[in-house]
């Protein structure tokens, strides 16, 4: 659990205490950058742990959808306030502090995305949506017989069916899912849907970042040219991506490089130089030195290593 005592900044709670502001990964978890893709959970598994109130804290590098299928919950989004009654999304993007305070009973699903949903796959085609729906903490209000609050309520249902099957967290029906969902979420949003705060600068900067990273991370793009195509220094680009990821921008972009290898690595039964060609690296060598300082492996070593002992 993470400290919480007087050095750390202090907001109001939504019972208007105030309180320290924890960092976590999910709410009572150890703070660590979020690896996972996804996770989804019912709001009741939490929340009625502790007694359906959940004091304000911050999530680095994840994205965070609260459905509110039925019941209320007063909502603290950064400096913004209110009470929300279901069928309601409650968007929460990283960095934003949030806090609630459930009504008994309330019945919903917690669906959190980390940084690798935002950059991975097919997310290309719903890139927009993602950046619309999260560019700004806020609430997309439904009414209770509005067909678009019923699909949503059955999607993300399957998704969390889906998810709890034994070895599908990463399934990509389970990514196919959560795309749907996002897409239908910003498509409200887009209907003037929405209330909430205005958003953050550093929020859309730190989204166009990721997406700059998936399209040119083949290319070993140096820092100086991400941050010049968002206007920054990098000094500044750090900072950016620090707070909104807990790591620095190079170790993102070396991250989704080393995630690339080792997926053409499982798939494609190409020698690892020929592979290393693919991935933008001029000399195999270098690749080799790369990649086993990242997994601990020689690209052979890993792939015969996931392969498993042969008969």
């Amino acid at each position: 659990m993470p400290q919480t005592n007087d050095a750390l900044p202090r907001v109001r709670s939504p019972r208007g205490q105030a309180v320290a502001i924890p960092r976590f990964a999910l709410y009572g978890e150890v703070a660590t950058p979020g690896q996972d893709i996804l996770h989804i959970e019912d709001v009741q598994s939490r929340s009625r742990l502790h007694h359906w109130e959940i004091q304000p804290h911050v999530h680095q590098g994840l994205y965070q959808i609260l459905w509110l299928q039925r019941g209320s919950a007063e909502v603290v989004l950064d400096e913004w306030r209110a009470s929300v009654t279901g069928p309601a999304a409650i968007v929460v993007p990283p960095g934003v502090v949030h806090g609630f305070v459930f009504a008994p009973e309330t019945d919903g699903l917690v669906l959190t995305l980390s940084v690798r949903f935002l950059v991975e796959g097919d997310f290309q085609a719903v890139g927009d949506a993602f950046r619309s729906l999260f560019s700004a903490p806020g609430v997309l209000h439904f009414s209770t017989d509005d067909g678009e609050a019923q699909r949503l309520s059955v999607q993300l249902g399957e998704l969390a069916a889906e998810f709890n099957l034994p070895g599908s967290a990463d399934a990509p029906v389970v990514q196919w899912l959560a795309r749907a969902v996002v897409w239908r979420l910003a498509r409200a949003s887009a209907q003037g849907q929405r209330e909430g705060s205005e958003a953050p600068p550093h929020q859309a900067l730190f989204t166009r970042f990721l997406l700059l990273v998936e399209q040119h991370f083949l290319e070993h793009w140096p820092l100086e040219r991400y941050a010049s195509h968002l206007g920054l220094s990098t000094q500044r680009l750090n900072r950016l991506v620090r707070a909104g990821s807990g790591r620095s921008a190079l170790e993102l972009v070396h991250e989704r490089l080393t995630r690339e290898a080792c997926r053409r690595l499982i798939y494609i039964a190409a020698p690892a130089a020929s592979l290393a060609l693919e991935l933008g690296f001029e000399d195999p060598a270098y690749f080799s030195r790369f990649f086993k300082r990242r997994t601990g492996l020689s690209p052979q070593r890993w792939r015969e290593a996931q392969r498993g002992p042969t008969a």
